[in-house]
């Protein structure tokens, strides 16, 4: 889930409330969904909330993901700022579905 994030010049004491609130809930906007590449063996991934030094966590969301997970063909190979690169089996497989999220 998202969070709400107020503007640098927000006055309204109600929203930055809420800001915080959510983001002490456990919400982010730094989220989202990867589907692996087929016939290729990389994927980048654009996502602004990406830095050169974050971490990128996966789960695996379909059969043929948690597959790809388990042959041990998967990892990330690049972090810089605004994206990150998967290297993954060269594959016809479609369906390798992730979600991620970012740390960092």
């Amino acid at each position: 889930m998202t969070v709400y994030l107020p503007g640098i010049t927000e006055t309204d004491l109600k929203k930055i409330i809420l800001s915080i609130q959510q983001l002490g809930s456990g919400r982010s906007n730094a989220v989202g969904t990867v589907t692996l590449a087929t016939g290729a063996a990389t994927t980048t991934k654009t996502d602004n909330n990406c830095s050169s030094g974050s971490t990128v966590l996966f789960t695996a969301t379909t059969a043929n993901a948690a597959a790809e997970i388990g042959n041990g063909t998967m990892y990330l190979s690049a972090v810089a700022n605004n994206s990150f690169t998967i290297t993954h089996a060269n594959s016809a497989t479609t369906g390798r579905t992730f979600l991620y999220a970012i740390v960092g």
